[in-house]
Protein backbone atom coordinates (compact mmCIF):
# COMPACT_ATOMS: atom_id res chain seq x y z
CA UNK A 1 0.00 0.00 0.00
CA UNK A 2 0.69 3.56 -0.25
CA UNK A 3 2.47 5.02 3.08
CA UNK A 4 0.28 6.80 5.11
CA UNK A 5 1.42 10.30 5.92
CA UNK A 6 2.07 11.23 9.28
CA UNK A 7 3.18 14.17 11.38
CA UNK A 8 4.78 14.04 14.70
CA UNK A 9 3.61 16.87 17.63
CA UNK A 10 6.35 17.56 20.21
CA UNK A 11 8.69 16.38 17.56
CA UNK A 12 11.80 18.01 19.11
CA UNK A 13 11.93 16.12 22.47
CA UNK A 14 12.95 13.00 23.54
CA UNK A 15 10.01 10.82 22.72
CA UNK A 16 9.46 12.78 19.31
CA UNK A 17 13.55 12.14 18.25
CA UNK A 18 12.78 8.50 19.40
CA UNK A 19 9.75 8.38 17.33
CA UNK A 20 11.70 9.85 14.26
CA UNK A 21 14.51 7.04 14.57
CA UNK A 22 12.12 4.54 14.18
CA UNK A 23 9.60 5.60 11.86
CA UNK A 24 12.40 6.54 9.49
CA UNK A 25 12.42 3.31 7.25
CA UNK A 26 9.13 2.15 8.44
CA UNK A 27 7.15 -0.65 5.61
CA UNK A 28 3.44 2.10 6.44
CA UNK A 29 3.87 4.82 7.92
CA UNK A 30 5.96 8.26 6.36
CA UNK A 31 6.61 11.43 8.55
CA UNK A 32 5.84 14.46 6.50
CA UNK A 33 4.99 16.72 9.68
CA UNK A 34 6.92 17.81 12.28
CA UNK A 35 6.03 20.43 15.04
CA UNK A 36 7.02 21.94 18.17
CA UNK A 37 6.36 24.79 20.13
CA UNK A 38 7.32 28.61 19.31
CA UNK A 39 11.05 28.52 20.25
CA UNK A 40 11.76 25.70 17.33
CA UNK A 41 9.20 26.85 15.02
CA UNK A 42 10.17 27.79 11.65
CA UNK A 43 13.79 26.80 11.94
CA UNK A 44 15.01 23.42 10.20
CA UNK A 45 14.71 20.83 12.23
CA UNK A 46 18.55 19.71 12.71
CA UNK A 47 18.72 23.54 13.69
CA UNK A 48 16.02 23.31 16.40
CA UNK A 49 17.59 20.06 17.83
CA UNK A 50 21.45 21.23 17.59
CA UNK A 51 23.15 19.98 20.90
CA UNK A 52 19.83 18.80 21.97
CA UNK A 53 20.07 15.60 20.01
CA UNK A 54 19.67 12.41 22.27
CA UNK A 55 19.52 9.15 19.84
CA UNK A 56 21.90 7.36 19.72
CA UNK A 57 22.12 7.41 16.19
CA UNK A 58 22.53 10.75 14.13
CA UNK A 59 19.58 12.37 12.75
CA UNK A 60 17.92 10.72 9.99
CA UNK A 61 18.66 12.38 6.86
CA UNK A 62 14.96 12.65 5.59
CA UNK A 63 14.01 15.00 8.32
CA UNK A 64 17.17 17.16 9.15
CA UNK A 65 15.50 19.84 6.88
CA UNK A 66 12.24 19.70 6.98
CA UNK A 67 11.13 22.71 8.22
CA UNK A 68 9.16 22.59 11.95
CA UNK A 69 5.80 23.83 12.21
CA UNK A 70 4.17 25.95 15.27
CA UNK A 71 1.76 23.24 17.05
CA UNK A 72 -1.26 25.85 16.98
CA UNK A 73 -0.66 26.72 13.59
CA UNK A 74 -3.15 24.44 12.46
CA UNK A 75 -3.29 26.31 8.97
CA UNK A 76 0.22 24.99 8.03
CA UNK A 77 -0.76 21.42 8.53
CA UNK A 78 0.15 19.32 5.16
CA UNK A 79 -3.29 18.29 4.09
CA UNK A 80 -2.08 14.85 3.04
CA UNK A 81 -1.44 14.27 6.61
CA UNK A 82 -3.64 11.50 8.25
CA UNK A 83 -2.56 11.52 11.86
CA UNK A 84 -0.86 11.98 14.74
CA UNK A 85 1.73 10.70 16.88
CA UNK A 86 1.53 12.70 19.73
CA UNK A 87 4.82 13.40 22.16
CA UNK A 88 3.22 15.91 24.10
CA UNK A 89 3.97 17.11 27.30
CA UNK A 90 2.49 20.48 27.96
CA UNK A 91 3.22 21.92 31.69
CA UNK A 92 -0.58 21.33 32.94
CA UNK A 93 -2.39 17.89 31.92
CA UNK A 94 -5.79 19.43 31.01
CA UNK A 95 -4.00 21.60 28.50
CA UNK A 96 -2.40 18.07 26.90
CA UNK A 97 -5.85 16.09 27.11
CA UNK A 98 -7.46 19.70 25.75
CA UNK A 99 -4.75 20.00 23.04
CA UNK A 100 -5.09 16.37 22.14
CA UNK A 101 -9.06 16.36 21.52
CA UNK A 102 -8.75 20.12 19.59
CA UNK A 103 -6.94 18.01 17.09
CA UNK A 104 -8.78 15.40 16.76
CA UNK A 105 -12.01 17.21 16.47
CA UNK A 106 -10.15 18.61 13.21
CA UNK A 107 -10.59 14.94 11.89
CA UNK A 108 -6.96 13.56 13.30
CA UNK A 109 -6.33 9.93 14.77
CA UNK A 110 -3.77 11.48 18.00
CA UNK A 111 -1.68 8.03 18.82
CA UNK A 112 -0.45 10.04 22.44
CA UNK A 113 2.50 9.09 24.47
CA UNK A 114 1.02 11.33 27.20
CA UNK A 115 -0.57 9.87 30.15
CA UNK A 116 -3.26 13.48 30.13
CA UNK A 117 -5.82 10.71 28.68
CA UNK A 118 -5.30 7.62 30.15
CA UNK A 119 -7.89 7.67 32.95
CA UNK A 120 -10.64 9.29 30.24
CA UNK A 121 -12.97 6.61 30.53
CA UNK A 122 -13.83 6.68 26.56
CA UNK A 123 -10.02 7.02 25.55
CA UNK A 124 -8.34 3.53 25.36
CA UNK A 125 -5.44 2.62 26.23
CA UNK A 126 -4.19 -0.70 24.39
CA UNK A 127 -1.27 -2.97 24.37
CA UNK A 128 -1.92 -4.74 21.19
CA UNK A 129 -0.77 -8.11 22.60
CA UNK A 130 -3.45 -7.66 25.73
CA UNK A 131 -6.19 -5.69 24.72
CA UNK A 132 -6.86 -4.46 21.00
CA UNK A 133 -10.61 -5.31 21.30
CA UNK A 134 -10.93 -1.58 23.10
CA UNK A 135 -10.31 -0.36 19.66
CA UNK A 136 -13.94 -1.17 20.08
CA UNK A 137 -15.02 2.70 22.12
CA UNK A 138 -13.90 4.76 19.54
CA UNK A 139 -17.04 4.93 17.80
CA UNK A 140 -18.24 5.84 21.40
CA UNK A 141 -15.87 8.55 21.97
CA UNK A 142 -16.65 10.12 18.83
CA UNK A 143 -20.22 10.01 19.07
CA UNK A 144 -20.23 11.70 22.66
CA UNK A 145 -17.89 14.25 21.90
CA UNK A 146 -19.30 14.78 18.42
CA UNK A 147 -15.74 14.46 16.36
CA UNK A 148 -15.78 13.89 12.77
CA UNK A 149 -15.68 10.33 11.78
CA UNK A 150 -12.15 10.32 11.22
CA UNK A 151 -10.91 11.62 14.50
CA UNK A 152 -9.78 10.32 17.90
CA UNK A 153 -7.18 9.88 20.63
CA UNK A 154 -5.95 6.43 21.71
CA UNK A 155 -3.16 6.49 24.19
CA UNK A 156 -0.41 4.10 25.01
CA UNK A 157 0.22 3.05 28.94
CA UNK A 158 3.07 3.57 31.04
CA UNK A 159 6.47 2.47 30.44
CA UNK A 160 6.56 1.03 34.11
CA UNK A 161 4.30 -1.70 33.48
CA UNK A 162 5.28 -3.45 29.94
CA UNK A 163 8.05 -5.59 31.66
CA UNK A 164 5.38 -7.88 33.03
CA UNK A 165 1.87 -7.30 32.24
CA UNK A 166 2.12 -9.05 28.93
CA UNK A 167 3.44 -12.26 31.11
CA UNK A 168 0.91 -12.14 33.49
CA UNK A 169 -2.17 -11.60 30.79
CA UNK A 170 -0.54 -14.75 29.33
CA UNK A 171 -0.70 -16.81 32.55
CA UNK A 172 -4.69 -15.50 32.28
CA UNK A 173 -5.72 -16.60 29.50
CA UNK A 174 -3.97 -20.26 29.73
CA UNK A 175 -5.96 -20.77 32.54
CA UNK A 176 -4.20 -19.42 35.94
CA UNK A 177 -5.71 -16.41 36.70
CA UNK A 178 -3.75 -14.03 39.43
CA UNK A 179 -4.70 -12.69 42.28
CA UNK A 180 -1.66 -10.32 43.80
CA UNK A 181 1.17 -8.75 42.52
CA UNK A 182 3.59 -7.24 44.30
CA UNK A 183 6.36 -5.54 41.66
CA UNK A 184 9.59 -3.51 42.51
CA UNK A 185 10.82 -1.35 39.15
CA UNK A 186 14.12 -0.66 38.06
CA UNK A 187 13.82 2.20 35.87
CA UNK A 188 16.06 3.58 33.54
CA UNK A 189 17.33 7.40 33.27
CA UNK A 190 16.16 7.87 29.89
CA UNK A 191 12.48 6.67 31.41
CA UNK A 192 12.65 10.58 32.37
CA UNK A 193 13.33 12.14 29.25
CA UNK A 194 16.56 14.25 28.82
CA UNK A 195 16.75 15.80 32.20
CA UNK A 196 16.91 12.28 33.47
CA UNK A 197 19.88 11.84 31.02
CA UNK A 198 21.56 15.09 32.06
CA UNK A 199 20.97 15.35 35.71
CA UNK A 200 24.47 14.97 37.33
CA UNK A 201 22.49 14.07 40.63
CA UNK A 202 21.17 10.37 39.48
CA UNK A 203 24.58 9.17 37.91
CA UNK A 204 25.86 6.33 40.25
CA UNK A 205 22.93 6.54 42.36
CA UNK A 206 19.67 5.21 43.22
CA UNK A 207 16.71 7.28 43.37
CA UNK A 208 13.78 5.32 45.24
CA UNK A 209 10.96 7.32 44.60
CA UNK A 210 9.30 8.16 41.16
CA UNK A 211 6.52 10.58 41.46
CA UNK A 212 3.51 9.30 40.13
CA UNK A 213 5.12 6.32 38.82
CA UNK A 214 3.85 4.08 41.54
CA UNK A 215 0.01 5.27 41.06
CA UNK A 216 -0.33 4.59 37.72
CA UNK A 217 1.94 1.37 37.67
CA UNK A 218 -0.66 -0.15 40.65
CA UNK A 219 -3.85 1.35 38.36
CA UNK A 220 -3.21 1.39 34.62
CA UNK A 221 -3.26 -2.68 34.56
CA UNK A 222 -6.59 -2.61 35.47
CA UNK A 223 -8.24 -0.59 32.63
CA UNK A 224 -5.87 -2.47 30.53
CA UNK A 225 -7.74 -5.60 31.64
CA UNK A 226 -11.35 -4.09 31.66
CA UNK A 227 -13.97 -4.36 29.62
CA UNK A 228 -16.36 -1.58 27.88
CA UNK A 229 -19.35 -1.15 29.73
CA UNK A 230 -22.27 1.56 29.39
CA UNK A 231 -20.06 3.50 27.10
CA UNK A 232 -17.01 3.88 28.99
CA UNK A 233 -14.23 1.27 30.11
CA UNK A 234 -14.44 -0.15 33.51
CA UNK A 235 -12.12 -1.29 35.78
CA UNK A 236 -11.01 -4.83 35.83
CA UNK A 237 -11.58 -5.73 39.87
CA UNK A 238 -10.24 -9.24 40.76
CA UNK A 239 -6.34 -7.87 40.87
CA UNK A 240 -4.18 -6.25 43.37
CA UNK A 241 -1.20 -4.75 42.57
CA UNK A 242 1.22 -3.14 44.90
CA UNK A 243 4.32 -1.08 43.57
CA UNK A 244 7.52 0.19 44.71
CA UNK A 245 9.08 2.34 41.68
CA UNK A 246 12.94 3.46 41.82
CA UNK A 247 15.20 4.98 39.44
CA UNK A 248 18.77 3.61 38.55
CA UNK A 249 22.09 4.74 36.86
CA UNK A 250 21.58 3.01 33.28
CA UNK A 251 20.65 4.13 29.91
CA UNK A 252 17.32 2.75 28.86
CA UNK A 253 15.50 -0.88 29.96
CA UNK A 254 13.15 -1.32 32.43
CA UNK A 255 13.62 -4.04 35.04
CA UNK A 256 10.63 -5.60 37.06
CA UNK A 257 11.02 -8.16 40.11
CA UNK A 258 7.78 -9.42 40.44
CA UNK A 259 6.19 -11.88 42.85
CA UNK A 260 2.74 -13.29 42.13
CA UNK A 261 -0.27 -15.15 44.00
CA UNK A 262 -2.49 -16.98 42.01
CA UNK A 263 -6.62 -16.72 42.09
CA UNK A 264 -6.98 -21.21 42.45
CA UNK A 265 -4.46 -23.75 40.67
CA UNK A 266 -0.68 -22.78 40.83
CA UNK A 267 1.41 -24.20 37.48
CA UNK A 268 4.38 -25.62 37.10
CA UNK A 269 7.16 -23.30 36.67
CA UNK A 270 7.72 -25.84 33.18
CA UNK A 271 4.47 -25.01 32.87
CA UNK A 272 4.64 -20.97 32.82
CA UNK A 273 7.73 -20.84 30.70
CA UNK A 274 5.45 -23.00 28.10
CA UNK A 275 2.78 -20.64 28.30
CA UNK A 276 5.04 -17.33 27.72
CA UNK A 277 7.51 -19.19 25.24
CA UNK A 278 4.20 -19.85 23.41
CA UNK A 279 2.25 -16.71 23.73
CA UNK A 280 1.61 -15.03 21.06
CA UNK A 281 -1.39 -12.33 21.45
CA UNK A 282 -4.76 -11.83 19.31
CA UNK A 283 -2.60 -9.33 16.89
CA UNK A 284 0.17 -11.87 15.88
CA UNK A 285 -1.78 -12.78 12.35
CA UNK A 286 -2.14 -9.31 11.54
CA UNK A 287 1.33 -9.71 10.67
CA UNK A 288 2.05 -5.73 11.96
CA UNK A 289 5.49 -4.62 10.97
CA UNK A 290 6.53 -3.80 14.43
CA UNK A 291 5.09 -6.85 16.25
CA UNK A 292 7.83 -8.82 17.71
CA UNK A 293 7.96 -12.67 16.33
CA UNK A 294 8.04 -13.62 20.02
CA UNK A 295 6.39 -10.96 22.72
CA UNK A 296 8.07 -13.16 25.50
CA UNK A 297 11.16 -14.62 25.26
CA UNK A 298 11.85 -16.23 28.59
CA UNK A 299 15.79 -17.20 29.36
CA UNK A 300 16.81 -19.88 31.74
CA UNK A 301 20.23 -18.71 32.62
CA UNK A 302 20.04 -17.40 36.41
CA UNK A 303 21.92 -14.11 35.51
CA UNK A 304 19.34 -13.30 32.76
CA UNK A 305 17.84 -11.25 31.72
CA UNK A 306 20.40 -7.72 31.67
CA UNK A 307 20.07 -5.04 30.09
CA UNK A 308 23.28 -5.15 28.28
CA UNK A 309 22.72 -8.40 26.29
CA UNK A 310 18.46 -8.60 26.18
CA UNK A 311 16.84 -4.77 26.19
CA UNK A 312 16.90 -5.06 22.27
CA UNK A 313 15.68 -8.70 22.00
CA UNK A 314 12.68 -8.05 19.05
CA UNK A 315 13.99 -5.05 17.91
CA UNK A 316 13.12 -3.86 21.95
CA UNK A 317 9.76 -5.02 21.14
CA UNK A 318 9.93 -8.14 23.11
CA UNK A 319 9.77 -9.08 26.87
CA UNK A 320 12.64 -11.02 28.38
CA UNK A 321 11.71 -12.83 31.77
CA UNK A 322 14.11 -14.62 34.00
CA UNK A 323 14.93 -16.28 36.93
CA UNK A 324 11.24 -18.22 37.50
CA UNK A 325 11.39 -19.82 41.03
CA UNK A 326 8.96 -20.12 43.63
CA UNK A 327 9.32 -17.53 46.48
CA UNK A 328 8.97 -17.72 50.46
CA UNK A 329 5.53 -15.80 50.68
CA UNK A 330 4.38 -15.98 47.27
CA UNK A 331 3.85 -18.43 44.71
CA UNK A 332 6.19 -17.17 42.20
CA UNK A 333 8.54 -14.85 41.54
CA UNK A 334 10.30 -13.57 38.24
CA UNK A 335 12.06 -10.50 36.70
CA UNK A 336 10.53 -9.03 34.23
CA UNK A 337 13.03 -6.88 31.28
CA UNK A 338 11.78 -3.90 28.71
CA UNK A 339 12.94 -1.38 26.68
CA UNK A 340 11.34 1.39 27.81
CA UNK A 341 11.56 4.16 24.94
CA UNK A 342 11.18 1.22 22.32
CA UNK A 343 8.26 -1.34 23.95
CA UNK A 344 7.51 1.37 26.77
CA UNK A 345 7.32 4.10 24.45
CA UNK A 346 7.09 5.16 20.62
CA UNK A 347 7.53 1.85 19.67
CA UNK A 348 4.36 0.67 21.47
CA UNK A 349 2.76 3.49 20.29
CA UNK A 350 3.75 2.71 16.69
CA UNK A 351 2.57 -1.03 17.12
CA UNK A 352 -0.96 0.68 17.81
CA UNK A 353 -1.01 2.50 15.11
CA UNK A 354 -0.16 -0.12 12.98
CA UNK A 355 -3.23 -2.58 14.74
CA UNK A 356 -5.86 0.55 14.59
CA UNK A 357 -4.62 0.82 10.54
CA UNK A 358 -5.57 -2.66 10.45
CA UNK A 359 -8.63 -2.33 12.42
CA UNK A 360 -9.90 0.70 9.80
CA UNK A 361 -9.61 3.25 12.69
CA UNK A 362 -6.68 5.00 10.76
CA UNK A 363 -6.95 5.15 7.14
CA UNK A 364 -4.72 5.77 4.23
CA UNK A 365 -6.97 7.88 1.85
Amino acid sequence: MNKIKVGILGATGMVGQNYLQLLSNHPWFEVIDLSASNRSAGKKFKDAVSGKWMMNNDIPKQFENLTVRNIHDIGSIPSSVKFFFSALDLEEKDDTRNFEFHYASLGYPIISNSSANRWTDDVPMIIPEINPQHSDIISIQQKNRNLPSTGFVAVKPNCSIQSYLIALVALEKAGFPIKDVQVTTLQALSGAGANGLTNKNWRENVIPFINGEEKKTEMEPLKILGEIQNGKIANFNNLKISATCTRVPVIDGHTAIVQINFKNKIPTENEIINIWSNYKGEVHDLDLPSSPKFPIIYNKDSNRPQIKLDVNNGNGMSITIGRLEKDTFFDKKFIGLSHNTVRGASGGAILMAELLVKKGWIKSE
